[in-house]
């Protein structure tokens, strides 16, 4: 697993290129809360939005993870302490007051960058009154 990017994939790369060319600025692999020990893989700091991009395999997608085969116990607890420490992410942003938004690779990352950019763009309109 340490052959394993923790950052800069491909899928990370095209999203982050797809939010620049829509004129976004952000923080890559940021802490958005300072308190805790845990990264996003991009943030827009100024309007609290934060935004992951989870792999099907290591964060059980809904529609494409399939359980490996061999050793298969300690996949499914490895990707059940994933979806819960996800779940404990969300829930910890919710409460701080950030909007999050989960980008699953398998999504088309243009339609998913102009997602990202109206949740930040509508965040700046609503700051500015």
């Amino acid at each position: 697993m340490q052959a394993n990017k923790s950052r800069d994939t491909k899928p990370e790369l095209m999203l982050r290129k797809a939010l620049h060319a829509l004129g976004l600025r952000y923080r890559v692999c940021a802490r958005p809360l300072p308190d805790v020990r845990r990264t996003v893989d991009v943030v827009f700091r100024p309007v609290k939005v934060a935004v992951e991009l989870r792999g099907c395999f290591w964060h059980g997608c809904p529609e494409h993870y399939r359980a490996p085969t061999a050793n298969d116990s300690y996949w499914a607890e490895k990707v059940r302490r994933n979806v819960a420490r996800d779940e404990d992410t969300a829930r910890r942003l919710a409460e701080a007051g950030w909007l999050l938004e989960v980008v699953w690779e398998h999504e088309d990352l243009r339609q998913a960058a102009e997602r990202v950019a109206m949740a930040v763009w509508a965040r700046r309109r609503a700051a500015q009154g």
